[in-house]
């Protein structure tokens, strides 16, 4: 599983139109090159070659349309969604963003039960419409409960909406804009899709000074009829959460993608400048930035990889995409951010330079965990999962590794949203237990040790209301999840062993972190503290295989990519 060199773009499809879509991509913004797309993001120009580039090879059409509403190659593979959030992550978040956001537009719609306005969603990608989602308020972000957009019925059986949103992607040249709110008089939730060219539609102004236009705004009395509606009742609410579901994942390729084109730039340059008569990549620390780099963003992409797999293989009966899918949103991203910070430390005061693709990729790289929730949203998420997934294992067949050419049906079936307790997971031990490499041993103690201490020393009554307490935690268990995944993705892609051992170096170290931090808490008790003194361990020092990752990985991406200037 090799790191994205667009030159070499090696990913097989089972369809020729794939791969097609991704190389076409590939040579669009190659074509445009590097100074082209530095200077529409300084000037903040709304990308019009890339909306025409879209247009004219259907691409939106052929990836966000569900099988049966669309050409036959069409149809929802996230698979090839992914790769292609990667390949816009590489090139440019404000790209992916447009994709990320018509998504999140078009999934209420193919959730909702309107086949008329799939039909019409349809021939709107097909003529390279984009699309925008209005759930967010100005007064109530994420908090949707307290949603103040009405449908306000009329006595012929229409209805007018009335009220704002805000923080909407695409909001201001969206065909259709899915919107969330409540019909006046009543508890019903609703989904109504509206046009952003309406006359009745007011886009009030972009929230943020960029080069992607995120709408606040208004329906002034917008007139609905069911035509326009996806969805109402609690199916609404639902479909709400689930379209996050499936779109929030994207999120942790985008960071992938970004991280990539930033390390084809980071070892180019370090590899290249003398500085005290030896090479930047010659000294020690730099050394050890550009392996934990490496190996963070492999460990990344390992990851998410295998959490599509279940994304991909979910059921009614196996729900355990609802783990690892926050997990890609928060714990993928947060790990670009160290990742960039790795990397940043060695470019220093060159990640300041205008011509530069770093130069927008560390400010980027921040706006990912903060997207479809932040990380305390998917951290207290996360740990709803923490009993089952250490106390009440279950048995499931094994997931595969899921390339194949197939709509991810379930998806658009997830059904209602309670109940996240009661998700159930296989043995994660299973995963730890067929790799026997040294820095796994001790993770797997640590782990051991972690489980012990929420068993005799789980957090009382005051612990469970401090977020901030339960957010260390979290990530203590989380960093078991992301580990399990890892190795699933070793035995599963034959992933060379001293890789997995260099990325458990890490990995070790980032328990340690978190144990200390945990023992530092003012609430933690003496019996806890007691358990996190022993989670404390350093890694397995291997001077052969640090040296092999490091020249054999690390420093081999060295001149293997630039792009077209």
């Amino acid at each position: 599983m090799h790191l994205l060199n667009p030159k070499e773009f090696a990913q097989s499809y089972p369809d020729k139109e794939t791969k097609q879509i991704m190389l076409k991509t590939i040579d669009f913004f190659e074509g445009m090159g590097l100074a082209k797309t530095k200077a529409d993001y300084e000037s903040r120009r709304w990308y019009t070659e890339f909306l025409e580039f879209n247009k004219k090879e259907q691409i939106f059409a052929t990836l966000l349309t569900p099988k049966g509403y669309g050409k036959k190659s069409a149809r929802w593979d996230t698979s090839r969604i992914t790769d292609f959030a990667e390949i816009l992550g590489f090139y440019g978040l404000t790209y992916w963003y447009c994709f990320q956001v018509s998504a999140l537009g078009v999934g209420p719609i193919f959730l909702g039960s309107n086949e008329a306005l799939k039909k019409k969603t349809a021939a709107l990608l097909k003529e390279g419409e984009i699309f925008a989602f209005g759930l967010s308020e100005k007064e109530h972000g994420a908090d949707i409960y307290s949603s103040e957009m009405k449908l306000i019925p009329q006595k012929d059986g229409t209805y007018l909406a009335r009220g704002e949103k805000y923080y909407i992607g695409n909001g201001n040249k969206a065909a259709l804009v899915s919107t969330f709110g409540k019909v006046e008089g009543t508890d019903d939730y609703v989904f109504f899709a509206v046009d952003s060219q309406h006359e009745k539609y007011e886009c009030i102004k972009n929230v943020i000074n960029n080069q992607d236009y995120v709408a606040n705004y208004r329906l002034n009395d917008y007139p609905i009829t069911k035509d326009d509606i996806s969805e109402i009742g609690h199916k609404a609410w639902d479909d709400s959460l689930n379209t996050i579901n499936v779109m929030k994942f994207n999120l942790g390729f985008a960071s992938i993608g970004i991280c990539t084109h930033a390390y084809h730039e980071t070892i180019d340059h370090a590899s290249n400048r003398r500085l005290f008569d030896h090479y930047v990549t010659d000294f020690v620390h730099i050394k050890q930035l550009f392996v934990d780099a490496y190996t963070r963003l492999t460990a990344m992409k390992l990851f998410a990889h295998r959490a599509r797999d279940y994304m991909r293989s979910a059921s009614e009966d196996d729900r355990r995409y609802l783990l690892f899918n926050p997990m890609v949103k928060m714990k993928v991203t947060t790990q670009g951010e160290e990742v960039m910070n790795n990397l940043w430390d060695v470019m220093a005061a060159k990640g300041f330079e205008k011509d530069l693709y770093f130069e927008n990729a560390v400010i980027d790289i921040r706006a990912l965990p903060k997207l479809e929730g932040t990380v305390h949203v998917n951290m207290a998420l996360i740990v709803k999962f923490m009993a089952n997934y250490f106390f009440k294992p279950a048995k499931y067949d094994d997931v595969p590794v899921r390339r194949d050419g197939v709509n991810d049906d379930f998806l658009f079936n997830q059904g209602i949203t309670k109940g996240l307790g009661k998700t159930r997971f296989h043995d994660y031990n299973l995963a730890y237990d067929k790799c026997k490499l040294p820095n796994v041993s001790i993770f797997k103690k640590q782990i051991a040790i972690f489980k012990k201490m929420l068993m005799v020393a789980r957090p009382n009554k005051n612990q469970v209301k401090d977020i901030d307490f339960l957010l260390i935690v979290g990530e203590l268990f989380t960093l078991v999840a992301y580990g399990q995944l890892i190795l699933e993705s070793w035995d599963k892609n034959e992933i060379d062993d001293d890789l997995i051992d260099q990325i458990f170096d890490f990995m070790v170290r980032d328990f340690s972190k978190y144990a200390l931090q945990l023992y530092s808490k003012t609430s933690s008790t003496r019996v806890q503290q007691v358990f996190c003194q022993v989670m404390i361990s350093k890694p397995k020092r291997d001077a052969r295989r640090f040296e092999r990752i490091l020249n054999d990985f690390a420093y081999a991406k060295k001149d293997a990519y630039v792009m077209n200037p």
